[in-house]
């Protein structure tokens, strides 16, 4: 048990909580716990145009009734702007402008990143081309021989990662062209300011780690320690999210959700008969998956 450890959920108000985010909040939530950590909450609505009214104070409400308690404060990505264009200030000649629209990159892309994204060739690394405008800001990731260009990291629960950023991604963006600061950065800059020693979510972010370990080099961040839990997923096999019409949890059998969250997390568990029997349950079970996962068991 450690006496340094803060972890969080960081959800986006895009909709309200369903199967697949439950699983990660439960992840997150039970390692902080087993770990005697603290466990915060973060409203990641840096991305305005995807943010749906009411839906963060549903998903509150949702973590109430599952019996889910954060450590602190709210932080909510939309108020600390000025922290994120600080940031960027600071990356200095790491940082350029592009005028690359979308056709224009997906014309020109080196190929496909493991999360749909094109590949960006670099067309405007050394400056723009006369007649374009800056859009969006790109950082410049390490060209072949540089530090940093190949980055590894060991995944609690999937082992060793490694992704070359040149080839599999491409100078990422910082600042899109709309004006919203991007993911990649405030998610750094969020963590990093609230001591985040632990991150757990769940594998479709598995792509952006080593972008976020890039830019922590960067900026001088301590990089946390990562652990991706698997995906739900629809039947057919597309991850279960807000955008393909996953179901919200019915709250008013808040119990039989978290018996499910549970069982795809492969907690070995009996049915609670209460939601605080569940966590109860839940902590010891989580213990034996971690330590499942240390001795190499799926």
């Amino acid at each position: 048990m450690t006496t340094h450890y803060i972890g969080r959920f960081a959800p986006s108000p895009s909709g309200p909580l369903h199967a697949g985010s439950l699983a990660a909040a439960m992840a997150s939530y039970l390692d902080a716990r087993t770990h005697g950590g603290r466990w915060l909450l973060r409203i990641e609505d840096i991305d305005e145009a995807r943010t749906v009214a009411g839906a963060a104070q549903d998903i509150e409400t949702a973590l109430h009734t599952l019996g889910m308690r954060w450590d602190g404060p709210v932080l909510v990505q939309s108020h600390r702007r000025q922290h994120y264009r600080d940031a960027c200030d600071k990356l200095g000649d790491h940082v350029y402008p592009c005028g690359c629209t979308r056709k224009e990159i997906a014309d020109s892309r080196l190929g496909v990143a493991a999360d749909g994204a094109a590949i960006y060739p670099g067309t405007c690394r050394n400056g723009l081309a006369p007649g374009k405008t800056a859009g969006a800001l790109r950082v410049r990731v390490p060209d072949p021989g540089q530090e940093m260009e190949q980055i590894g990291f060991m995944d609690r629960w999937l082992g060793w990662q490694s992704q070359h950023l040149a080839s599999e991604v491409g100078d990422f963006v910082l600042k899109r062209a709309d004006g919203f600061w991007a993911y990649q950065l405030a998610v750094v800059v969020d963590d990093a300011e609230q001591g985040v020693t632990h991150i757990v979510r769940g594998a479709d972010l598995l792509d952006s780690t080593a972008r976020q370990i890039y830019l922590q080099h960067l900026l001088g961040y301590p990089t946390p320690t990562y652990l991706h839990v698997p995906l739900v997923r629809h039947t057919d096999g597309e991850k279960l999210s807000k955008q393909n019409g996953a179901q919200a949890l019915d709250l008013a059998h808040p119990l039989h959700e978290l018996h499910k969250a549970a069982a795809f997390l492969g907690l070995e568990m009996k049915t609670a008969t209460d939601v605080a029997a569940f966590w109860e349950q839940a902590l010891p079970a989580w213990r034996r998956r971690l330590e499942g996962l240390r001795a190499g068991s799926p």
